[in-house]
């Protein structure tokens, strides 16, 4: 489980996150949404151990991030893609996370096969177009068999196929006990991929739920999310 209790996060005179709190719970996908801005990437960030809050405690099974004792066997997370040396073959990307947390070597090659770049493992990164770097993240976020997965954009610049793939994917493994949280911006593609959703604006959390009672009232989740948050068809996220 993901808990996130009264989150706050300060920088000088700015407030990134005020007061967050929500939870993302086992067998299910949560989508966490918000404008540019909002305080999504701040909230990943202090969950994962990159930021540390102002305020509040973020868990994930009941321990900081920095507490967890295989942090890669517990949660796989990709953020910003896959932030791989371009000049590395994706194959050696895998390897030098797999060896650095003492991963079994087979796991390279089978998350290679989940996300569909088997072919690509030996071209290097700078090669790679931005939907194979969003495959190649994905694998790096696999490779400890986590339990749990927290994933930022993760179908960005991926073909109609692939983004299917991945919505399959992420079902399958909730579906299996395990937890995902997920951001995105493509509405349509994550209402057809959650059971939850968290909307975050402004640093504050302003809907929380399942789909069905963030959407009621409304026509589809993106016009649930341009009613709570304020922002109109156009504007720039």
């Amino acid at each position: 489980m993901i808990e996130i209790h009264g989150v706050t996060k300060k920088y000088g005179s700015k407030t990134a996150v005020d007061e967050v709190s929500f939870t993302a719970q086992p067998g299910r996908v949560t989508g966490f949404l918000g404008p540019n801005g909002a305080g999504k990437s701040s909230t990943l960030r202090i969950l994962l151990g990159l930021d540390r809050p102002t305020a509040g405690h973020a868990l994930i099974d009941g321990k900081p991030y920095q507490s967890l004792a295989q942090p890669l066997r517990t949660v796989g997370a990709m953020l910003d893609g896959a932030s791989a040396v371009p000049e590395r073959r994706g194959v050696d990307h895998l390897r030098w996370i797999a060896q650095s947390n003492r991963i079994p070597s087979r796991r390279i090659a089978e998350v290679f096969e989940t996300v569909g770049l088997t072919d690509a493992a030996n071209i290097r990164v700078k090669k790679y177009s931005l939907g194979m770097k969003q495959r190649l993240g994905l694998a790096a976020a696999l490779l400890g068999e986590p339990r749990i997965l927290v994933l930022d954009e993760p179908v960005n610049g991926l073909d109609p196929e692939g983004i299917r793939t991945v919505r399959t994917f992420l079902r399958q493994y909730a579906e299996q006990g395990n937890t995902v949280l997920l951001s995105s911006h493509l509405m349509g593609e994550t209402a057809e991929t959650v059971d939850d959703i968290v909307i975050i604006n402004k640093a504050r959390i302003v809907a929380t739920g399942t789909l069905s009672e963030v959407t009621a009232g409304h026509a589809s989740l993106e016009e649930a999310f341009f009613s709570l948050t304020g922002t109109q068809p156009g504007q720039s996220w």
